[in-house]
């Protein structure tokens, strides 16, 4: 894994690509502290997950759930979440 300030991506945005295209994982730093990862896309395209779902139904109370968790959900700017 490789450490990159902010401004030398900046500089060098091709040359991260390229890192990143041929599997290596770049860290992007800002003032000292990790910003970000720059690395390899996932080649999935979903249909693993389609697989590995096919066999699994919600079970009963899946509904309930989330009927319950769209109950929570509000439209109002800095609402927070009820305490438990």
């Amino acid at each position: 894994m490789k450490l990159m300030t902010a401004t030398e991506a900046s500089r060098n945005f091709a040359a991260v690509l390229d890192a990143a295209e041929h599997g290596e994982t770049i860290v992007i730093t800002r003032a000292g502290r990790r910003l970000a990862l720059v690395g390899p896309a996932p080649t999935g395209n979903g249909g693993a997950l389609n697989d590995a779902l096919a066999g699994h139904r919600p079970d009963d109370r899946f509904a309930e759930d989330v009927s319950g968790a769209r109950d929570l959900l509000t439209d109002e700017p800095g609402a927070q979440w009820p305490d438990a």
